[in-house]
């Protein structure tokens, strides 16, 4: 806070009349000028429309007490002031739009000379000035709370939640904590004291299970819907069969992309692969190995017909990701929304460039996971290191993990896996994907349903062949993708 008000009070020495600070914590921007106001000796009045101007108690001269809830009337009363007092505008902007009184009352205000003249701060959780003022007026933002600002707040719930329970401490660990720092990151302190509050009121815990709500309610709070979805359904890499070398190289980076230090931070990776091979459940169980919120980039909701609109959308999207940082970004399909074409204007290659622009500067700490199934529509600029870390082909399962995803299926539905010859189910699966494989004992299960028996190894070995896979299906294609792949990516397994 005290290099809020510094700044601020730099702000004020440059002589701009017009101030806006857009903020969600409208509490904390007056605790910030109420400090500022007392620190300079300055007058501090306040508006809203259900109160009008109301004084603080230091500091300034009185208004005569004339009536001051109508905006218009208000601004008179700052453009008269002869005293260098601060005045705070609460939401005056539902006003603005169709007002040319109040506009010209704002710029006569925001263009008056000399030390003894008011200064009108206009807040509001967004603020968009007429054009006739914005060159006038300056802008501020409030800083962000740091970790160790974050964590006090935490650890000061903590201690109000001892007292209120007879002294009974709150349970956690300490990576836990960490964790939960970092995801309250992006929040103002306000929103943060009331998410800290919120995990530990219920049980007096702070534990691995609370993660997903907190990275739930925190998106929520910061209104990311549109483009960017919250998954919450963040798989473990338990339940993702095979990908061996993919889950080693991500828990080699694990702690330098949660550390958040340095240049070498982890960026991201492509997986390329067979479609329905777990490609986006490998996402899914990213952000469920490194406890993060996990976001899908949907480009299908990206387009807009409108010229600038798509590209606009875009940035927006990158720029919400970086307010739930830390996070995993999931971009599904990429092909979709990066394949150039001769008919659409520029848009996709505007797109890309945008993309790839991020990429390469991002400061903030966004895991970029991209997924690909047509990978000769991929651009070549994507695809070289550099943007990401590594790209991944994740190929049909052999064997072994066949047997494994039966495994996982077969105990998902409370079934005992013991009781089904796994290897049997594994060879007559050959050339099955992963979600082929889930598909074989759902019918199944459907199957036992109408014939009013239980699942056995006869009716899921009879569902399984009797199925024709995608690899056989389209092996002309499968193999052609496993030529590309040869060479230029890394295997999953």
């Amino acid at each position: 806070m005290k290099n809020d008000i510094h700044d601020l009070g730099l702000v004020l020495e440059s002589k701009v009349k017009l101030i806006v600070i857009e903020s969600w914590d409208e509490p904390r921007v007056l605790e910030t000028l109420t400090s500022l106001a007392i620190k300079r000796g300055l007058g501090l009045y306040t508006w809203a429309v259900t109160e009008g101007v109301q004084r603080l108690g230091f500091g300034g001269d009185g208004l005569g007490g004339e009536p001051s809830q109508e905006p218009e009337a208000a601004l008179k009363l700052v453009k008269h002031d002869p005293q260098p007092n601060l005045y705070v505008f609460c939401d005056l902007h539902p006003f603005l739009g169709d007002n040319p009184r109040l506009v010209r009352l704002l710029k006569e205000i925001a263009m008056a000379e000399g030390t003894h003249k008011p200064t009108l701060v206009l807040v509001s959780h967004s603020l968009k000035l007429p054009s006739e003022v914005q060159r006038y007026a300056a802008r501020f933002s409030l800083s962000l709370p740091s970790e160790d600002e974050l964590l006090a707040i935490v650890r000061e719930e903590a201690a109000r939640w001892s007292e209120r329970n007879r002294g009974a401490r709150v349970r956690t660990d300490n990576r836990t904590l960490q964790q939960v720092v970092k995801n309250l990151r992006g929040l103002s302190h306000g929103e943060a004291r009331l998410l800290a509050r919120n995990l530990i009121c219920d049980d007096g815990a702070i534990t691995q299970e609370d993660l997903p709500e907190l990275n739930k309610t925190k998106f929520q709070l910061l209104d990311l819907e549109g483009v960017l979805s919250f998954e919450s359904d963040t798989a473990r890499f338990a339940e993702v069969g095979g990908l061996a070398n993919l889950k080693r190289w991500l828990a080699e980076r694990q702690t330098g992309f949660l550390d958040g230090k340095g240049v070498d931070a982890p960026k991201g990776m492509l997986l390329v692969g067979v479609q329905g091979a777990g490609k986006s459940l490998a996402a899914k169980a990213v952000a469920g190995l490194w406890g993060m919120p996990l976001l899908r980039l949907d480009f299908a909701c990206l387009y807009n017909k409108f010229f600038g609109e798509t590209e606009r959308n875009l940035r927006e999207a990158l720029r919400l990701a970086e307010q739930m940082a830390p996070c995993v970004l999931w971009m599904d399909e990429i092909e979709k929304g990066l394949a150039s074409g001769d008919h659409d204007g520029g848009v996709s290659q505007r797109v890309l460039g945008t993309l790839l622009t991020w990429m390469a500067e991002r400061k903030a700490p966004v895991f970029v996971v991209a997924t690909a199934n047509a990978i000769e529509r991929l651009p070549p600029e994507l695809v070289r290191k550099g943007r990401l870390d590594e790209v991944f082909f994740v190929d049909l399962p052999d064997n072994a993990v066949r047997a494994e995803i039966f495994r996982i299926h077969l105990q998902r539905r409370e079934l005992d896996p013991q009781q089904f010859d796994l290897a049997q189910l594994a060879a007559a699966s050959e050339g099955f994907s992963g979600a082929e494989i889930e598909q074989a004992v759902v019918s199944a299960f459907y199957a036992a349903q109408a014939r009013q028996q239980a699942v056995d190894q006869a009716l899921l070995l009879a569902t399984v062949q009797g199925a024709v896979p995608l690899s056989v299906l389209m092996a002309e294609r499968l193999a052609a993708l496993r030529a590309w792949a040869q060479g230029r990516t890394v295997s999953a397994d």
